[in-house]
């Protein structure tokens, strides 16, 4: 059932208050095919999943469908590995406690990241050393217009840095119904980062999928806003990759600056770390603000609109490139 003027104040990790000319949820594929067909009594279409990473700047003049599509199967089961497929209305968290509990490796890195399964290859989500595209085997999705399924490989999904083909060429044009990853029962873990280091260290554990998994939520609970105490849809920017001679000037202009190369030549830059410099870390303006733990996020202190965390964004923008010559780009989808 369709319902008119429907509120989504709860449907958005922001607690941004927009009304929706209408709104369903579907937990099947037979059910969104059915509510596809009354998307022509609408002016536009909205997917909607976790509601973790978009900005609502005003009402939502569109047919709403959120995403519970449920369910994790194994497909496919060898001595090393384990084929998962999940329905992408689940919750990517819960999704990566399933693995942990069973001591499949490849995602604990990812432990607490909000959203749902059908958002992570969207995004190509990604933490500490760890990326989707790593652990991805394929994809289903049902084409919005023909109502057909159709299969993607991780090469057709053309992934990229939170970047995938469902954000460029294709945008707007599929609905992902399942998500299928592969799983390690003999992982390689990841623990090249300090910050996973240290946490084993200060809990006294050594490297396992369980162990990172806790030591990565300690890490992002101690610095990152629950949404549920503080509305925010997580990281707000993306970190930028600039051309390393850019790179090596502003390590010149300001030591410390932290760097990553990449194997194309590039530099990844770390977003956080140019804002704070730029003077906005913590900083507040009415009901919005940066964190003031994690400079990459907006957060919502509970009277804001969607427009005055927007305005707030594009003032940490011209700050960072007015200061460094770096544009940033926003990570959250505003509507």
């Amino acid at each position: 059932m369709i319902q008119r003027n429907a509120e989504l104040k709860g449907y958005n990790t922001f607690g941004i208050s927009a009304i929706a000319s209408g709104f369903a949820t579907f937990s099947s594929v037979d059910e969104l095919k059915d509510l596809l067909k009354q998307r022509t009594d609408f002016n536009d279409l909205l997917i909607l999943g976790g509601g973790s990473n978009i900005l609502f700047t005003k009402d939502v003049d569109a047919l709403v469908l959120r995403n519970e599509i449920s369910g994790i199967t194994v497909e496919e089961e060898t001595e090393q590995h384990v084929i998962l497929k999940a329905g992408s209305g689940v919750v990517w968290h819960d999704f990566v406690m399933h693995t942990v509990d069973r001591n499949l490796g490849g995602i604990e890195n990812l432990s607490l990241i909000p959203g749902s399964v059908g958002a992570s290859p969207m995004q190509n989500i990604g933490a500490y050393g760890v990326e989707i595209k790593d652990v991805f085997v394929s994809l289903e999705a049902l084409n919005i217009e023909t109502g057909e399924l159709r299969t993607f490989t991780a090469d057709e999904c053309k992934f990229g840095y939170r970047e995938s083909v469902f954000k460029r060429d294709l945008k707007n044009q599929f609905v992902i119904t399942h998500v299928s990853y592969r799983l390690s029962k003999n992982p390689i873990l990841q623990t090249s980062y300090g910050a996973i280091k240290d946490e084993l260290a200060a809990q006294g554990n050594e490297p396992s999928v369980k162990n990172i998994s806790e030591a990565v939520i300690a890490i992002r609970n101690s610095k990152l806003p629950n949404p549920k105490e503080l509305g925010n849809a997580g990281s707000f920017f993306k970190n930028p990759v600039v051309p390393a001679d850019l790179a090596t000037r502003l390590s010149d202009e300001f030591p410390g600056m932290p760097n990553y190369p990449q194997t194309d030549g590039t530099v990844k830059l770390a977003a956080g770390w140019l804002i704070e410099q730029a003077g906005w870390k913590g900083k507040r303006i009415g009901d919005c603000g940066v964190h003031a733990k994690q400079a990459l996020v907006l957060v919502n202190y509970g009277g804001a609109s969607g427009n005055e965390i927007f305005n707030l964004s594009s003032a940490v923008l011209k700050a960072v490139e007015d200061k460094f010559g770096v544009k940033l780009e926003r990570e959250v989808n505003i509507w």
